[in-house]
């Protein structure tokens, strides 16, 4: 057995829920034990994820927004290119013409039946929002955390509707298969709770079908960052737990968007980014400063 393999075959004493740390997309053990702790309160809407729950309804904006700005419609009665109808109809008239508009629109994608990887799935929130979307057929929820990952199933049966709409799996998104065998993948709030961000892009990436949509939303590494998301919001307000996020593990947008330039040139195309704040009483809104704080963003692979 040469050296190469008697590594391999050393298993790392850790916690039991994981034993070995082998791969790039490997969380630290620091970060298992951390969600482990948050997993039976998941579900709690007035605990320690009210925000993650608020924010969820952000995050769908954003992705079901994009996702309609993908169809295009020809050949219609109802639509004509260039034409602000808002402008120059009356309102009621208008807002018919806009109903119509997305019955047609909701029509085409419910005849894509798109498939969802939820990477990070945690304890399913957005992974079940997700499922409920009528264009969507199944979504895929995997995560590094056996806990989340149980409280995620168990939460999950209570909704009949997603039967045969949701799996979650404990497993590294390098693990999943098949490449290319997604319209929709997310990365929503775990890239600053990885040791390689670059390698959870990477993986995530292949798993998209040409003309699918990576979609990512994380932080800055910025002194507002830290003082809205580890200062106000851990220690302050309290808003989220002590220890959820480390500035030197945060991701400014500006390098995700350089790291795609530099590895998959001229195979993505960046469909829109937005900032994105929390405000009492108000919740989470967008904003156009996608460089400081909290950010979403929609990036689209383009066909061979």
């Amino acid at each position: 057995m040469n050296r190469m393999q008697c590594l391999k075959s050393i298993k790392v004493r850790r916690s039991p829920w994981i034993l070995t740390r082998f791969k790039s997309t490997d969380a630290s053990a620091s970060e298992v034990e951390h969600f482990r702790n948050l997993a039976p309160t998941w579900w709690d809407t007035h605990g320690n994820q009210r925000i993650l729950h608020l924010m969820n309804l952000a995050r769908l904006d954003f992705i079901q927004r994009n996702i309609r700005n993908t169809i295009k419609i020809e050949n219609s009665d109802i639509y004509v290119p260039g034409f602000n109808y808002k402008k120059f109809l009356p309102k009621d008239i208008s807002t018919a013409v806009q109903e119509e508009f997305d019955n047609e629109i909701e029509k085409i994608l419910i005849s894509r039946k798109l498939k969802v990887l939820d990477v990070g799935c945690g304890g399913g929130i957005l992974a079940e929002s997700m499922g409920r979307l009528p264009y969507v057929q199944h979504v895929t929820g995997v995560d590094l955390t056996k806990d989340c990952i149980e409280v995620a199933k168990l939460h999950a049966k209570k909704d009949p509707a997603l039967k045969g709409k949701l799996t979650y799996e404990l497993k590294a998104v390098e693990d999943v298969e098949p490449n290319e065998g997604y319209d929709i993948v997310t990365c929503f709030e775990m890239l600053e709770h990885v040791d390689s961000p670059s390698s959870i892009l990477s993986h995530s990436w292949r798993k998209l079908k040409p003309n699918g949509i990576l979609f990512i939303s994380t932080i800055n590494k910025d002194l507002i960052s830290w003082f809205t998301t580890i200062f106000m919001g851990e220690y302050v307000l309290k808003i989220v737990p002590v220890g959820t996020h480390h500035l030197n593990k945060y991701v400014n947008s500006k390098d995700i968007i350089k790291w795609f330039q530099s590895t998959v040139p001229n195979k993505y195309q960046v469909m829109d980014v937005k900032g994105t704040m929390y405000l009492p009483f108000k919740a989470w809104v967008e904003h156009n400063c996608s460089d400081v704080g909290n950010y979403f963003l929609a990036i689209k692979k383009l066909p061979k």
